[in-house]
């Protein structure tokens, strides 16, 4: 097994491949197998955050596909110069709605080149170190994500209830929270809507804000949006 791993590691040094179906089958494999483990680890650390567009689901396949291009081209130069004409037709077009979905596809094409030229060791390193930063960045959750005492408040009012109840809702919303201000105020078709973005406002004291606020403001519409996974009302 020890001098089979090494001739497949060490093939590459030649300038042709020494690389028979079965070799080139098990590069594939290690690929694939990489791209599932980076699959597995994108469903437990991001997937029950968010759904974003099931990108994990295509990584076997892209990191199969990116493996078998580079084993053909990286030999030739005439067919790797065609190649590059014939993929620069070919758009990505699938949607990328969470910025965590650009660094799992880039580490899915790093694995995918180091199988592609037989550095296995290198492989596995950047597999390590992709576990070890998702980890890292797991426990440091109060670091990396937003505070969970921040968010935004949208009341609405016609321009009557706006003229004689605004000041009361602004004078409220400075008050909550240790940090405010607003975000926005805006003006439309006979209605208006203000947008105020607070901080330091815990979850549980949001209902009594709620209440607070109709009762001295009594806006037509109300919402308090936490911008944290765990919104609320």
């Amino acid at each position: 097994m020890k001098s089979w791993f090494d001739r497949l590691t060490a093939a590459w040094g030649a300038k042709t491949p020494e690389l028979g179906a079965v070799d080139f089958l098990a590069l594939l494999a290690i690929s694939a197998f990489a791209a599932l483990l980076l699959a597995f680890l994108y469903s437990r650390f991001y997937r029950g955050r968010s759904m974003g567009s099931e990108i994990h689901r295509a990584f076997p396949l892209l990191a199969i596909a990116v493996t078998a291009i580079f084993v053909c081209i990286q030999f030739s130069l005439p067919l790797s110069l065609g190649l590059l004409g014939a993929l620069s037709i070919v758009r990505f077009r699938t949607p990328i709605k969470e910025p965590e979905e650009i660094g799992f596809l880039m580490v899915v094409i790093a694995t995918s080149l180091a199988a592609a030229t037989g550095m296995l060791v290198f492989l596995a390193l950047v597999l390590v170190a992709t576990v070890g930063a998702l980890l890292i960045q797991d426990r440091g959750r109060t670091v990396f994500r937003h505070r969970a005492d921040s968010g935004l408040v949208v009341a609405s009012f016609d321009d009557a209830g706006y003229a004689s109840r605004g000041g009361a809702l602004l004078a409220e919303l400075a008050a909550a929270g240790r940090r405010g201000a607003l975000e926005s105020l805006t003006s439309h078709d006979g209605r208006v809507t203000v947008t105020w973005r607070f901080h330091g406002l815990p979850s549980t004291e949001a209902p009594a804000l709620d209440r607070r606020v109709r009762e001295r403001a009594a806006p037509e519409t109300l919402a308090i949006v936490y911008t944290t996974e765990s919104s609320l009302t």
